[in-house]
């Protein structure tokens, strides 16, 4: 078995490539990493690793030359800066992917394996204004490029498993914490920033309001949660492959009193500047929401902000 993994070498890329390395060689068989470069941390006698842009249609022949039975796509262009750079957006989330969908059709009608194809997607197919409540039956309405992009994707990837092309199956990621400090355009970033910063003993001004709402959940059940669907039969998703991960719901203020229970210094050195653009579009995700469809699944996130904080620390 052929695992193909792009966007490798990012946060939850690099983090999924560690524990696949570390999974029974049954579940995993050969992993392909891919993605511009391999990060400096990782032995080039490690891992066969494919340097290239995810764009590029030779890097593409590089790696279907052999056959490919798991794909976990995270290669793209996140919310801020697929808005600032239109083209780039479109180029390496929407072509880039349909190429990639393209590669494991042809490669199906040539009597190849069915790819099962794993999809990071975004809460962002949900657009402003956000509804009072959000769950398996919300209509998607992005508002932003990279939403529309994710969501053009989800219904490709739904209409290709339908065809028999592949066995596609689409994760709806919420805020990931705690991220290092990444200048990747995402203009949700203040949800790891807001936990990171105060806790390493640094000051920092929050761009949304303590009454602002956010869906987060850790890296630990994000890659829980990926390696699970992988595994799940396709019959027991149904048609329809897009879910949104479990996630917390929890207001900004909250997550500062979790801060200040372990550390009240740090708490004092959170400041609050808030941008109203950026607190409509990531900062009213709604209180009312439901994860049912990827809780019958077996996808589970953490019990409580103080858990997030508490993994964070630990992992230090």
């Amino acid at each position: 078995m052929r695992t193909l993994v792009t966007g490798a070498a990012g946060y939850l890329g690099s983090a999924l490539v560690r524990a696949l390395s570390n999974a029974p060689i049954a579940d995993t068989g050969s992993l392909l990493p891919t993605d511009r470069a391999a990060p400096a941390s990782v032995s080039p006698h490690a891992l066969p690793w494919a340097a290239g842009d995810i764009g590029d249609p030779a890097l593409l022949d590089r790696l279907f030359t052999e056959p490919v039975e798991t794909v976990f796509h995270f290669a793209g262009i996140v919310s801020g800066a697929a808005e600032a750079d239109y083209e780039a957006g479109k180029r390496v989330n929407l072509d880039a992917t349909i190429a990639l969908l393209e590669r494991c059709r042809h490669q199906a009608v040539r009597g190849g394996p069915v790819v099962r194809f794993v999809y990071a997607s975004s809460i962002a197919v949900f657009g402003t204004p956000l509804p009072r409540r959000i769950d398996d039956t919300t209509a998607p309405a992005p508002t932003l490029s990279y939403g529309a992009h994710k969501r053009a994707c989800e219904l490709l990837i739904d209409d290709c498993t339908r065809r028999g092309f592949l066995d596609g199956r689409a994760l709806r990621l919420s805020g990931v914490v705690v991220r290092p400090p990444l200048a990747n355009g995402a203009l949700s970033g203040f949800n790891s920033d807001l936990i990171r910063e105060p806790l390493a003993g640094r000051r920092y001004v929050c761009p949304v309001s303590p009454e602002a709402t956010i869906w987060i959940t850790s890296l630990l059940h994000v890659i829980g949660n990926l390696m699970r669907l992988a595994r799940i039969d396709g019959a027991a998703i149904g048609p329809l492959r897009e879910m949104t991960t479990p996630s917390l719901a929890v207001s900004v203020a909250a997550i500062v009193e979790a801060i200040r229970r372990v550390d009240a210094p740090a708490a004092e050195r959170i400041g609050y500047r808030p941008h109203p653009a950026i607190e409509a579009q990531f900062g009213r995700w709604p209180l009312d929401c439901a994860f049912d469809k990827g809780r019958a699944l077996g996808l589970a996130t953490d019990a409580s902000i103080d858990d997030v904080i508490r993994i964070h620390r630990e992992a230090r």
